[in-house]
């Protein structure tokens, strides 16, 4: 039996609970620390909050002295609940009575301070965030540049500058009082309307007002284009569009549906558009349909075929492109027009204005596909091809005003009373330097959200009648017809909104954290980190598998930052893409197979685990959640390994013990993923703990014996949580592996150790 005093998290949770606040808070688009930068597959807050506060706190099981009946540990445990229940509630996060209660808990837990929390594999920040809010010392890291920025922007900085005035002299007299980093926040949005007003001077002209039906002037929301290729058929001369879909809005109850519709003229061999809004699906006519479905188009002036290779042939050669509609923004809401010649001057103006001293050209991972990266064979080989001629012009703009709007931060600080020194802020400064490389660091965050929002692969969403984001899906993949959003406008797709999201997200309920402390953050492979490192509480959600190509859809905000972020954070942002060859991923175009991209996956993982048995502070359990799906299915249908046994056997080979398994809802279910067969429903998280190199070996029988003594007691205190029905299968899983991992091995009758695969196999029946 456990030599160790359990801790609640490898005992009973109160599982429902943490589940509901979990997928509450992944439906919150406004006022989430989220809103600072995308990072794919972020776990929810309130799960690493429960997760990290329950693996800290011991079970009631752990005092006999105190509690010696079942009974008075399980009154115990129900007080434990409810301080839990009560933490992961959004409304919560920042509620200092609640947090004071839950810092009580842990430190009756330990004599002196808890351990330092390391997460190896922050990516974006829940973890480091969450640890810091429960008040306790924290180490992150990530061999991902863009993740480090972003954990540097979510619990570096704030706590340096907090409960600080803001020093922009607009901002600086509102309040008497600056709560958490509320003056940073102000002087962001300041600074940040500042670059915008100095980008309407200087691009303002390339975003012009419309005309409205009633001859009066409106502000665009957005232009609607589709690409355009040659037409196959010899009986067209000229260009044909790609569209897969024509609807600008689906009908509400008071408003008919709007849609776009070709008009062919074949004596001038010509195509123009109009726009549609009244009459039903009847009235519709043939051209309505995709004319571009799963890579295969058809010529809408002649019905002849346009095969998926054709289309990839002439986007080598280059795609043209035709505008749709334009959307504008009227009193009583969306308003939708046909292309104007005035529209086609103004994106040619565009096309002259374009800087050619910088663009991002660094290039997409060619020859071969990246994971999550598929639009070169469209023709699209530099990252600077992704946005048109006008989202170029207005990234760069923005780009460029970071070194002036830097300066007079420099200067409005000195004024406002920060010390006059040259120490920046990756040196620890807190003076005038260091607070404005911290507002430009946000600021620079900020192009990064307008570029994922004005690039030639955001679709146009006809429910909320808005662009859609590029990474709405964990790739970049080729879209027909797309959105180009107006940076300069007030609408979704402009900086006046991104603007606003930073300033509800440091607004919120949740971030930053009251009165916490500074957060190590560190650029590093995770096995480096956690080798350097002694005697830590490992709390890390790693990468599974092949699921998400960090590091080659990273670089399309990397290639931004480096630019923008050089001067300030030059470490960071050395390299010209974000590392590759060290990403522990199973990436089969970087290695000469699948099967080794496997192995170098598997060998990898193993490595990591044996780092943390080496270091993991024996008093609590290290916490690691898995990216879990009951089924993965190949291209072919073929069944293939969940990798949920593989994953299991290489912690238990590393020398590490299962102690609970927990199944959490950290995906949203509503999610775009281009990745197909790679959807994730849930993460399992596995507490573990170093096995003691006493362990003994144990015989099939044994080991049976043992699931039959001790698994009905176990399941009993699982049901106990109420765990929903659904959760109870991977919930149950817990004891029974914990009791198979704690021996050094178990030996079949043949004399061979007996795998995972098979031990799942009886504790499933046995459960």
């Amino acid at each position: 039996m456990p030599s160790y005093k359990p801790k609640l998290i490898e005992v009973a949770l109160p599982l429902d609970a943490i589940n509901k606040a979990s997928a509450r808070e992944k439906s919150f688009r406004h006022g989430h620390p989220s809103a600072l930068h995308l990072w794919w597959s972020r776990k929810p807050l309130a799960a690493c909050r429960a997760v990290l506060w329950a693996s800290l706190v011991d079970d009631p099981s752990a005092h006999p002295e105190r509690f010696a009946t079942e009974k008075a540990q399980a009154t115990e445990r129900e007080r434990l609940f409810k301080i839990l229940e009560r933490l992961v509630v959004w409304e919560n996060s920042n509620n200092p009575d609640v947090l004071a209660e839950a810092k009580v808990e842990i430190e009756r837990c330990f004599e002196g301070e808890p351990p330092t929390v390391l997460d190896p594999f922050a990516g974006g920040g829940s973890i480091p965030l969450e640890a810091q809010r429960l008040g306790l010392k924290v180490l992150a890291g990530d061999l991902n540049p863009v993740a480090v920025l972003l954990n540097k922007a979510m619990v570096e900085i704030p706590p340096r500058f907090a409960k600080q005035p803001p020093v922009h002299p607009d901002a600086r007299n509102k309040m008497t009082t600056w709560d958490r980093a509320q003056g940073l926040a102000d002087d962001i949005k300041a600074y940040g309307t500042w670059m915008r007003d100095e980008a309407k001077r200087k691009i303002g002209h390339l975003y012009p007002d419309v005309t409205g039906p009633d001859g009066r002037k409106l502000t665009p929301i957005a232009w609607i284009w589709a690409r355009t290729v040659r037409s196959p058929d010899p009986a067209w001369d000229g260009h044909v569009p790609l569209v897969y879909s024509w609807t600008l809005r689906k009908a509400k109850k008071d408003k008919p549906e709007v849609w776009v519709e070709p008009v062919i003229d074949r004596a001038t061999q010509t195509i123009n558009y109009r726009v549609t809004t009244d009459g039903g699906e009847g009235d519709r006519c043939d051209s309505f349909k995709p004319v571009v479905k799963r890579g295969n188009g058809t010529c809408v002036a002649t019905g002849a075929a346009i095969p998926r290779e054709y289309i990839k042939v002439e986007g080598r050669r280059g795609m043209g492109a035709h505008l749709l509609a334009v959307v504008a923004e009227g009193d009583k809401g969306r308003v939708y027009l046909a292309p104007q010649v005035n529209d086609f001057e103004v994106c040619q103006a565009a096309r002259e204005l374009v800087s050619v001293e910088w663009r991002p050209a660094s290039g997409l991972p060619l020859p071969r596909k990246g994971l999550g990266v598929g639009v070169q064979r469209y023709g699209f080989e530099e990252w600077w091809q992704l946005f048109t001629n006008r989202q170029l012009t207005a990234l760069v703009t923005f780009s460029d005003l970071l070194g002036e709007v830097r300066n007079q931060i420099v200067a409005d600080a000195k004024d406002a009373g920060f010390r006059d020194n040259k120490t920046r802020l990756r040196d620890g400064g807190n003076g005038a330097q260091a607070y404005a490389d911290a507002v430009v660091t946000y600021l620079a965050l900020a192009i990064d959200k307008l570029a994922d929002l004005g690039n030639s692969l955001c679709r146009w969403e006809p429910v909320a009648q808005c662009p859609r984001n590029l990474f709405s899906k964990q790739a970049v993949g080729i879209i027909w017809d797309f959105a180009e959003g107006n940076p300069l406008g007030s609408s979704s797709g402009s900086w006046k909104v991104v603007l606003e999201g930073f300033e509800r997200a440091f607004k919120s309920k949740a971030w930053p954290p009251p009165n916490s402390s500074e957060v190590g953050v560190t650029q590093a492979d995770a096995r480096f980190l956690v080798s350097n490192t002694s005697e830590v509480i490992i709390s890390t959600d790693p990468p599974y598998y092949d699921n998400i190509g960090y590091a080659d859809i990273s670089d399309f905000f990397y290639v931004w930052l480096r630019h923008n972020l050089a001067d300030i954070w030059p470490e960071e942002c050395a390299t010209l893409l974000t590392p590759k060859s060290e990403e522990l991923i199973a990436d089969k175009s970087r290695h000469e197979s699948k099967y080794e991209a496997r192995k170098y996956f598997e060998g990898g993982m193993a490595e990591f685990m044996q780092e943390v048995v080496a270091k993991q502070n024996l008093s609590v359990p290290a916490t690691i959640y898995y990216a879990y799906k009951a089924t993965e299915t190949s291209k072919d249908g073929e069944v293939v390994s969940t990798g949920w046994d593989t994953f299991l056997q290489a912690i238990i080979d590393a020398g590490l013990q299962v102690t609970a398994t927990w199944p959490l809802r950290t995906e949203a279910s509503n999610r775009i993923n281009a990745i197909g067969t790679n959807a994730l429903a849930s993460s399992i998280v596995l507490a573990c703990r170093p096995r003691p190199e006493s362990a003994s070996p144990a015989t099939r029988s044994e080991f049976v014996a043992a699931l039959r003594n001790e698994l009905p007691g176990a399941v009993k205190l699982l049901v106990s949580g109420n765990i929903a029905p659904v959760d109870l299968p991977q919930s149950t899983i817990g004891p029974g592996i914990g009791v198979f991992s704690r021996y050094a091995r178990v030996v079949e009758a043949n004399g061979e150790p007996m795998p995972v695969s098979d031990a799942l196999a009886i504790i499933n029946k046995e459960l």
